[in-house]
C-alpha cells in the first residue's frame, strides 16, 4: 500500500515537471512595442477643426490664433448651460476685440440653436457640430462626459486645460488673471496648464 502511494506520488511529480519544462519552452506572445504605443490613442496638443458657425459657413479654429480662447461646449436642452450663457456674454464684452474670446460650440441640431440664439443675442461665435464637436474634445484625450464642457486654449493653439460642468464669475475671474499672468511672462505655460486644472 505504501509501495503504490509512493509510486503515484511519484507519477504525479513527474507529470507536473513535464508540463513545466514544456510551457516553458513554449513561445510566448508579446505585443511588439509599436503595436502597443499605436493602441494609445495619440492626444491632440494644439486641436484644430472646421464646423459651421449659424449661417452654415465652415468656421476654423485657427481664424482666431493670436487670442486666448474659451470653448464653450453646449446644448439648447441643457438647462446649466443656459444659465451661463448671461455670464458668458457679461464676460465676453470686458474682454472685448483683444481679451480672451468666448467661442460657443453646440452640441446639437442646427435648427434648434439658430432659433435659440435669435432669443439669447450672443455676443461671441456660436459653432454647431453635434458628434463632430465630441471628436473636438475627444482629440485632446478628454472623454466627453456632460455639458457644460469648456476648454481653454492658449493665443497660439495649444490646448492648456479643461472644465466640466457650470462655469461661475469667480471661475471666469481665475481664468482671466491665469492668462494675463501668462501674457506678461510671470508664469510658463506649464505653470498656467497647472493653475488651471485647479478650478
Amino acid at each position: 500500500m505504501q509501495r503504490s502511494s509512493l509510486f503515484l506520488i511519484i507519477g504525479i511529480v513527474g507529470l507536473v515537471a513535464g508540463v513545466l519544462f514544456y510551457t516553458s519552452r513554449a513561445p510566448v506572445e508579446s505585443t511588439p512595442p509599436s503595436a502597443a504605443v499605436a493602441a494609445i490613442p495619440e492626444l491632440v496638443q494644439y486641436p484644430t477643426f472646421t464646423l459651421n458657425d449659424l449661417d452654415g459657413n465652415p468656421r476654423e479654429l485657427v481664424e482666431w490664433d493670436g487670442r486666448h480662447r474659451l470653448l464653450n461646449f453646449w446644448a439648447t436642452w441643457c438647462a446649466p448651460c443656459r444659465r451661463e450663457i448671461p455670464l458668458l456674454k457679461e464676460f465676453q464684452a470686458e474682454q472685448a476685440d483683444d481679451g480672451i474670446l468666448v467661442i460657443g460650440i453646440a452640441v446639437d441640431f442646427a435648427k434648434e440653436v439658430a432659433a435659440y440664439a435669435e432669443q439669447a443675442e450672443f455676443n461671441y461665435p456660436i459653432l454647431v457640430g453635434q458628434e463632430d464637436a465630441m471628436a473636438v474634445a475627444e482629440s485632446t484625450g478628454l472623454q466627453f462626459i456632460a455639458m457644460p464642457f469648456t476648454m481653454f486654449i492658449s493665443r497660439n493653439g495649444e490646448f492648456l486645460s479643461a472644465y466640466i460642468g457650470e462655469l461661475h464669475r469667480s471661475h471666469l475671474d481665475e481664468v482671466s488673471s491665469i492668462l494675463g499672468r501668462l501674457d506678461n511672462g510671470a508664469i510658463t505655460t506649464e505653470d498656467a496648464k497647472a493653475a488651471l486644472e485647479l478650478l
